[in-house]
């Protein structure tokens, strides 16, 4: 299983993607409902966001990232923070993040059968 499968599968689970071009996993673009999902599952999982850009009306708006605020990519507080950020400066935006989902988590989620291929 990749980053991005494992993503798909356990974080952007029943949530919709705003480009449809997107590749990936840095691609994918949340409303603010959605990506309120994704940041508390990537907090969940324990996956590192190692920044987050923003969008209103397909022009971007601002992006931020955890060096900005003195804390490791993997310290939910920094993106947290930055969300709420955002959200109260601008109603409706776009959100995309880059992420970082430790292999040993993967490893937990790969089936077996498919290691051994």
């Amino acid at each position: 299983m990749t980053e991005l499968e494992f993503l798909q599968k356990e974080v952007f689970k029943d949530l919709t993607n705003l480009n449809k071009k997107a590749e990936k996993a840095e691609e994918y673009k949340f409303s603010e409902e959605d990506f309120a999902t994704v940041i508390e599952r990537t907090g969940f999982f324990g996956i590192s966001i190692y920044s987050i850009n923003t969008w209103a009306k397909n022009t971007s708006f601002g992006a931020t990232m955890h060096l900005d605020h003195n804390k490791k990519a993997s310290d939910k507080r920094w993106y947290l923070k930055a969300f709420n950020t955002f959200k109260h400066r601008q109603e409706g935006l776009k959100y995309a993040a880059t992420y970082k989902v430790p292999s040993k988590l993967i490893s937990r989620f790969t089936p077996e059968s498919a290691e051994e291929e």
